[in-house]
């Protein structure tokens, strides 16, 4: 019989739902249960895509011997991390303090009945290995502590949820402290951690940390810093060589378990491969390699091929495991590939590939990634450059056909709003920089989707399945969807665009600023009383809610004049600045937002007949100005803020703003790039 996880909207609740576990989701009525029978809860927190938690599934959630002493022993609550994440992030926090350790997934926290965890882990095998006890006589050491120690678990408690508020305070600076600080202390910072032969930062496992890149090919941008430029750069392709990469298909998975970018934990999410696609455009922009050119439209053909549903949204993610393995469907047996190929094609993706070598997964299978440049390979054989691009590509082709006749990994359907912001946000950049409508259709096709089904009476919903939305929505929400509607104005001018934008902004300021202290909480002001209300300000594998909203706010409020909302950035600014000083690290998104305050964006407005507009836009798309908005405005759009309403005119006009000050009028091209200046120096306003 199912368990009360049938009726769940999450796929990786409804994988639990034939569970022999009684599992609940999170509610009150679970709460009100442990209260009522004196048991303490298990809090098992998960999500559909991950390897780990698939594995404590078939060991111990499906095996009836373990979930009756789960039934006896506990209340036990099932929680997928993406449409909670407010629970994830509050119980990672819990664990860190209990564990001395990082988290992660599955998170296996123990609960009092008041929702306290007084004792957690991650994983627990069901026989003992790994140094780790079996689940069930964990189980039965933690209901026994409970019963027998429950004085001590108090006093525990006690100094949890004290150190849990302590952690989420923050408190303005005095508006006198912010300078510039912060963006040199994080330039220094990752440059110490940069790995100067394989790119990225620190050891293995490696993640790509979009966040800390775009930082630093901002910093080349502002200041003509090469050192991070080069560092961006070469992190970019040692990653897009890796397999990290899908060489076949697009996309990046989650990260990488070795230091050169070459296996995978085979995950794709979605908000990767939003921040990833828009900075291989930025890359090609800035550097004209093919190679950050192919990655961006194969990324994006993926995105649109296999994560974008009918109705619009885009989903969240695929698994990592397929036919009960991890990498199945992506892995290869040398003769697999080579009975696909004729015989010189084979040599040249055999070297091109590493297929000469040993296995690099599991010691029995290939992994493709890149082991030698093209350029070495087909000069070794006698090939000229466009004719082995031509075989690679035809192999390629070949291969991903044949692999797409293997049974695929599951995808977790559900649309998140969060999410599909960060993958908007980088349809809507890539269609821009490489001149790609196809792009920007699907990017408005998701705006419109959730301004459809997951915006109501004035307020964001988080998640949407099968023609359901769900849960009140978080910070992230809000701020990376008005990060991505700003995106997309650049892009492709729609009123209707900044409408959404200006009424989000509102509602983001009316639900989660902390207008005492500034910054903004993770849950809105009418949300579900939790043991924590954070404020966060660091990147994970995502870019800080604190930081993007400080980022967006400050730029929709220059373009609009709307005070408030620059005000309410600064606000969080101060807030957090004495963190960005004291530890940059980690911060990148709120530090970026920090530098846009010290140096406002510049806005160039184009206006004029839609042609000509057309033409100066696709002309200024070909520079990587960061810094800089360029919104293409043509003749017949009414009801526009001061700054934008421009008359509509015969001839194709230009205005350079940037913070209170414009240029006058520019009517060329020739004067428009004079104005603007070289990359490395903001415009020359006077």
């Amino acid at each position: 019989m199912p368990n009360r996880l049938a009726t769940e909207t999450s796929p990786y609740l409804l994988q639990h739902a034939a569970n022999p576990v009684d599992w609940w989701p999170w509610c009150d009525e679970a709460r009100q249960l442990a209260r009522e029978t004196n048991r303490p809860i298990l809090l098992s927190i998960g999500y559909s895509a991950c390897h780990w938690c698939h594995v404590m599934a078939h060991e111990s959630f499906e095996d009836p011997d373990t979930a009756a002493v789960m039934n006896r022993l506990f209340v036990n609550i099932k929680v997928d991390r993406e449409e909670r994440p407010d629970l994830d992030q509050i119980y990672q926090s819990a664990h860190q303090m209990l564990a001395r350790r990082g988290g992660g997934w599955p998170l296996t926290m123990f609960l009092t009945p008041d929702g306290t965890p007084f004792f957690g882990g991650t994983y627990f095998p069901r026989e003992a290995r790994y140094g780790l006890p079996s689940f069930v006589s964990l189980l039965e050491r933690v209901a026994g502590a409970f019963a027998e120690q429950r004085g001590a678990i108090e006093e525990q408690n006690a100094a949890m949820r004290a150190a849990l508020e302590r952690s989420a305070r923050v408190s303005m600076a005095d508006s006198t402290s912010l300078g510039a600080a912060p963006v040199d202390a994080l330039r220094d910072l990752l440059e110490s951690s940069f790995d100067r032969r394989f790119g990225g930062f620190g050891g293995a496992p490696k993640f790509p940390h979009p966040a800390d890149i775009e930082f630093l090919l901002r910093r080349f941008a502002a200041s003509g810093d090469v050192a991070a430029r080069d560092m961006a750069l070469l992190t970019l392709s040692r990653m897009c060589n890796g397999g990290i990469y899908d060489h076949l298909g697009g996309g990046f998975s989650r990260y990488s378990v070795d230091e050169r970018w070459n296996i995978p934990h085979f995950e794709k999410m979605l908000y990767d491969n939003g921040p990833l696609l828009a900075l291989y455009a930025d890359a090609w922009v800035l550097t004209g390699e093919a190679d950050f050119h192919r990655v961006a439209v194969e990324t994006a053909a993926w995105a649109m091929r296999e994560m974008q549903s009918p109705e619009g949204g885009y989903y969240a993610s695929f698994d990592a495991d397929s036919e009960g393995e991890e990498g199945r469907f992506y892995v290869w047996q040398r003769d697999q590939i080579e009975a696909l190929l004729d015989d010189r094609t084979w040599r040249l993706v055999a070297a091109y590939y590493g297929l000469e070598q040993a296995p690099n997964f599991e010691d029995r299978h290939w992994h493709l990634h890149v082991a030698r440049p093209l350029a070495e390979v087909s000069a070794e054989q006698g090939l000229a450059r466009d004719e082995a691009c031509a075989m690679l590509d035809e192999a390629r082709r070949r291969l991903f056909e044949s692999r797409g006749t293997r049974i695929p990994p599951g995808r977790d359907d559900k649309v998140l709003t969060s999410w599909n912001a960060l993958m908007i946000r980088g349809m809507a950049r890539a269609a821009r920089l490489l001149g790609q409508p196809e792009l920007i259709a699907s990017a408005a096709r998701a705006v419109d989707f959730i301004r459809a089904s997951l915006w109501r009476n004035r307020s964001l919903l988080a998640s949407w399945k099968d023609g359901r939305a769900r849960f009140n929505a978080y910070l992230d929400d809000y701020a990376f969807l008005l990060d991505a509607l700003l995106e997309m104005m650049q892009t492709r001018f729609r009123p209707e665009d900044l409408r959404f934008a200006e009424d989000l902004a509102e509602a983001l300021l009316d639900r989660f600023e902390d207008t005492r202290d500034g910054g903004f909480f993770f849950t809105s002001h009418d949300h579900e009383a939790l043991l924590q209300r954070p404020k966060p300000v660091h990147d994970s594998a995502m870019p800080s809610g604190n930081g993007i909203a400080a980022f967006a706010l400050q730029r929709l409020g220059h373009m609009t004049g709307e005070s408030r909302h620059r005000e309410a950035a600064e606000r969080g600014l101060r807030a957090f600045f004495a963190g960005m000083q004291s530890q940059p690290g980690g911060q990148a998104s709120m530090v970026t937002a920090l530098e846009e305050w010290l140096t406002p964006p510049t806005i160039v407005i184009i206006r004029g007949p839609a042609e000509g507009v057309h033409h100066w836009h696709r002309r200024l798309a070909g520079d990587y100005r960061p810094a800089t908005m360029v919104l293409a405005i043509p003749n017949g759009i009414e009801g526009l803020p001061s700054l934008l309403a421009k008359a509509d005119s015969t001839e194709v006009n230009a205005w350079v703003c940037s913070g209170v000050t414009c240029l006058p009028p520019i009517d060329s091209l020739e004067a428009l790039d004079q104005a603007l200046g070289p990359i490395g120096k903001p415009p020359g306003l006077s």
